[in-house]
Protein backbone atom coordinates (compact mmCIF):
# COMPACT_ATOMS: atom_id res chain seq x y z
CA UNK A 1 0.00 0.00 0.00
CA UNK A 2 1.31 3.43 -0.92
CA UNK A 3 1.91 6.04 1.72
CA UNK A 4 0.62 9.56 1.25
CA UNK A 5 4.13 10.63 0.21
CA UNK A 6 4.11 8.12 -2.67
CA UNK A 7 0.91 9.39 -4.33
CA UNK A 8 1.31 10.80 -7.82
CA UNK A 9 -2.04 11.95 -9.16
CA UNK A 10 -2.57 13.06 -12.74
CA UNK A 11 -5.61 15.19 -13.62
CA UNK A 12 -7.00 15.32 -17.15
CA UNK A 13 -9.54 18.09 -17.83
CA UNK A 14 -11.67 17.75 -20.95
CA UNK A 15 -13.25 20.55 -22.99
CA UNK A 16 -15.68 18.07 -24.59
CA UNK A 17 -15.73 20.49 -27.50
CA UNK A 18 -18.08 23.21 -26.31
CA UNK A 19 -20.15 20.90 -24.08
CA UNK A 20 -17.94 21.73 -21.10
CA UNK A 21 -15.66 24.52 -22.36
CA UNK A 22 -18.65 26.52 -23.58
CA UNK A 23 -19.75 27.02 -19.97
CA UNK A 24 -16.63 26.32 -17.88
CA UNK A 25 -13.20 27.95 -18.08
CA UNK A 26 -11.37 24.63 -18.35
CA UNK A 27 -7.92 26.24 -18.33
CA UNK A 28 -8.70 27.79 -14.95
CA UNK A 29 -9.86 24.39 -13.71
CA UNK A 30 -6.65 22.78 -15.02
CA UNK A 31 -4.52 25.39 -13.25
CA UNK A 32 -6.51 24.87 -10.04
CA UNK A 33 -5.85 21.13 -10.22
CA UNK A 34 -2.10 21.74 -9.94
CA UNK A 35 -2.61 23.39 -6.54
CA UNK A 36 -4.30 20.31 -5.05
CA UNK A 37 -2.36 17.91 -2.79
CA UNK A 38 -0.53 15.04 -4.52
CA UNK A 39 -1.34 16.29 -8.05
CA UNK A 40 1.90 16.21 -10.02
CA UNK A 41 0.48 17.10 -13.44
CA UNK A 42 -2.73 18.43 -14.98
CA UNK A 43 -3.50 18.33 -18.69
CA UNK A 44 -6.30 19.95 -20.68
CA UNK A 45 -7.56 18.24 -23.81
CA UNK A 46 -10.28 19.06 -26.33
CA UNK A 47 -11.65 15.48 -26.40
CA UNK A 48 -10.05 13.30 -23.71
CA UNK A 49 -12.07 10.22 -24.71
CA UNK A 50 -10.71 10.32 -28.28
CA UNK A 51 -7.78 8.10 -29.29
CA UNK A 52 -5.28 11.00 -29.12
CA UNK A 53 -6.68 11.99 -25.71
CA UNK A 54 -6.29 8.47 -24.37
CA UNK A 55 -2.79 8.22 -25.83
CA UNK A 56 -1.89 11.43 -24.02
CA UNK A 57 -3.13 9.93 -20.73
CA UNK A 58 -1.01 6.81 -21.27
CA UNK A 59 2.06 8.83 -22.29
CA UNK A 60 1.69 11.07 -19.21
CA UNK A 61 1.33 8.04 -16.93
CA UNK A 62 4.71 6.76 -18.16
CA UNK A 63 6.49 10.13 -18.21
CA UNK A 64 5.29 11.34 -14.80
CA UNK A 65 5.11 7.88 -13.14
CA UNK A 66 1.48 8.47 -12.14
CA UNK A 67 -0.28 6.02 -9.84
CA UNK A 68 -3.73 7.67 -9.61
CA UNK A 69 -5.75 9.24 -12.42
CA UNK A 70 -8.58 11.78 -12.27
CA UNK A 71 -10.49 12.47 -15.48
CA UNK A 72 -12.69 15.57 -15.36
CA UNK A 73 -15.04 15.14 -18.28
CA UNK A 74 -18.44 13.59 -18.99
CA UNK A 75 -20.64 11.02 -17.32
CA UNK A 76 -18.87 8.06 -15.71
CA UNK A 77 -21.87 5.95 -16.71
CA UNK A 78 -20.79 6.32 -20.33
CA UNK A 79 -17.03 6.86 -20.20
CA UNK A 80 -15.62 5.19 -17.09
CA UNK A 81 -15.12 1.81 -18.86
CA UNK A 82 -13.18 3.57 -21.64
CA UNK A 83 -10.84 5.33 -19.22
CA UNK A 84 -10.39 2.22 -17.06
CA UNK A 85 -9.28 0.31 -20.15
CA UNK A 86 -7.04 3.22 -21.13
CA UNK A 87 -5.11 3.33 -17.86
CA UNK A 88 -4.94 -0.47 -17.75
CA UNK A 89 -3.23 -0.27 -21.14
CA UNK A 90 -0.58 1.90 -19.49
CA UNK A 91 0.01 -0.68 -16.76
CA UNK A 92 -2.14 0.84 -14.00
CA UNK A 93 -4.81 -1.10 -12.17
CA UNK A 94 -8.13 0.05 -13.70
CA UNK A 95 -9.55 0.82 -10.26
CA UNK A 96 -7.04 3.64 -9.71
CA UNK A 97 -9.29 5.96 -11.71
CA UNK A 98 -11.64 8.62 -10.36
CA UNK A 99 -13.95 10.65 -12.56
CA UNK A 100 -15.30 14.16 -12.06
CA UNK A 101 -18.49 14.72 -14.06
CA UNK A 102 -18.12 18.28 -15.36
CA UNK A 103 -20.68 17.93 -18.13
CA UNK A 104 -23.91 16.59 -16.61
CA UNK A 105 -23.25 17.86 -13.07
CA UNK A 106 -21.86 21.25 -13.98
CA UNK A 107 -21.81 22.74 -17.49
CA UNK A 108 -25.22 21.46 -18.61
CA UNK A 109 -26.98 22.67 -15.46
CA UNK A 110 -25.09 25.88 -14.60
CA UNK A 111 -25.57 28.58 -17.25
CA UNK A 112 -23.44 31.24 -15.52
CA UNK A 113 -19.81 30.73 -16.65
CA UNK A 114 -18.22 32.05 -13.46
CA UNK A 115 -20.47 29.92 -11.24
CA UNK A 116 -19.93 26.88 -13.47
CA UNK A 117 -16.15 27.29 -13.28
CA UNK A 118 -16.29 27.60 -9.49
CA UNK A 119 -18.51 24.51 -9.29
CA UNK A 120 -16.18 22.57 -11.63
CA UNK A 121 -13.23 23.34 -9.36
CA UNK A 122 -15.22 22.12 -6.37
CA UNK A 123 -16.21 18.88 -8.16
CA UNK A 124 -12.58 18.33 -9.18
CA UNK A 125 -11.31 18.96 -5.65
CA UNK A 126 -13.63 16.24 -4.33
CA UNK A 127 -12.56 13.81 -7.08
CA UNK A 128 -8.87 14.35 -6.29
CA UNK A 129 -9.57 13.80 -2.58
CA UNK A 130 -11.34 10.53 -3.41
CA UNK A 131 -8.48 9.46 -5.69
CA UNK A 132 -6.08 9.72 -2.77
CA UNK A 133 -7.90 6.79 -1.12
CA UNK A 134 -8.14 4.47 -4.11
CA UNK A 135 -6.29 1.18 -3.99
CA UNK A 136 -5.76 -1.55 -6.60
CA UNK A 137 -8.42 -4.22 -6.83
CA UNK A 138 -8.40 -7.60 -8.52
CA UNK A 139 -11.39 -9.08 -10.28
CA UNK A 140 -12.10 -12.60 -9.16
CA UNK A 141 -12.83 -15.35 -11.64
CA UNK A 142 -15.70 -17.48 -10.38
CA UNK A 143 -16.83 -20.71 -11.97
CA UNK A 144 -20.52 -20.84 -12.77
CA UNK A 145 -22.70 -23.93 -12.82
CA UNK A 146 -24.95 -23.91 -15.85
CA UNK A 147 -28.11 -24.53 -13.83
CA UNK A 148 -30.94 -22.49 -12.39
CA UNK A 149 -33.09 -22.79 -9.29
CA UNK A 150 -36.67 -21.59 -9.65
CA UNK A 151 -38.50 -21.16 -6.36
CA UNK A 152 -42.27 -21.50 -6.61
CA UNK A 153 -44.30 -23.74 -8.87
CA UNK A 154 -47.01 -21.24 -9.67
CA UNK A 155 -47.73 -19.99 -13.18
CA UNK A 156 -44.76 -17.58 -13.20
CA UNK A 157 -42.36 -20.16 -11.75
CA UNK A 158 -43.42 -22.82 -14.24
CA UNK A 159 -43.05 -20.39 -17.15
CA UNK A 160 -39.60 -19.32 -15.94
CA UNK A 161 -38.55 -22.97 -15.61
CA UNK A 162 -39.80 -23.76 -19.12
CA UNK A 163 -38.03 -20.72 -20.63
CA UNK A 164 -34.74 -21.63 -18.93
CA UNK A 165 -35.04 -25.27 -20.02
CA UNK A 166 -35.80 -24.21 -23.59
CA UNK A 167 -32.60 -22.14 -23.49
CA UNK A 168 -30.64 -25.30 -22.67
CA UNK A 169 -30.10 -24.87 -18.93
CA UNK A 170 -30.57 -27.47 -16.20
CA UNK A 171 -33.53 -26.32 -14.08
CA UNK A 172 -34.50 -27.20 -10.53
CA UNK A 173 -38.09 -26.21 -9.70
CA UNK A 174 -38.94 -26.10 -5.98
CA UNK A 175 -42.50 -25.90 -4.66
CA UNK A 176 -43.48 -26.16 -0.98
CA UNK A 177 -46.96 -27.55 -1.64
CA UNK A 178 -47.64 -31.13 -2.82
CA UNK A 179 -48.81 -29.91 -6.26
CA UNK A 180 -47.78 -27.22 -8.71
CA UNK A 181 -49.96 -24.49 -10.17
CA UNK A 182 -50.10 -22.12 -7.21
CA UNK A 183 -53.23 -20.02 -6.72
CA UNK A 184 -54.27 -20.60 -10.31
CA UNK A 185 -54.79 -24.31 -9.62
CA UNK A 186 -57.27 -23.43 -6.87
CA UNK A 187 -59.54 -21.40 -9.14
CA UNK A 188 -62.51 -22.84 -11.01
CA UNK A 189 -62.90 -20.38 -13.88
CA UNK A 190 -60.68 -17.46 -14.95
CA UNK A 191 -61.39 -14.15 -16.65
CA UNK A 192 -61.73 -13.14 -19.51
CA UNK A 193 -62.66 -16.39 -21.28
CA UNK A 194 -64.20 -18.08 -18.22
CA UNK A 195 -62.06 -21.14 -18.91
CA UNK A 196 -61.08 -23.80 -16.43
CA UNK A 197 -57.86 -22.61 -14.85
CA UNK A 198 -56.40 -26.10 -14.49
Amino acid sequence: MLTKEDLRIGVFVCDCGSNIAGFVNTETVREFAETLPDVVVSVKNKYTCSDPGQQEIQRTIFEKKLNRIVVASCSPASYEPIFRQCIQGAGLNPYLLEMANLREHCSWVTPDREAATWKAKDILKVAVSRARWLYPQDEEQITVTDAALVIGGGVAGMQAALDLADAGHQVYLVEQKPSIGGIMAQLDKVYPDIECSI
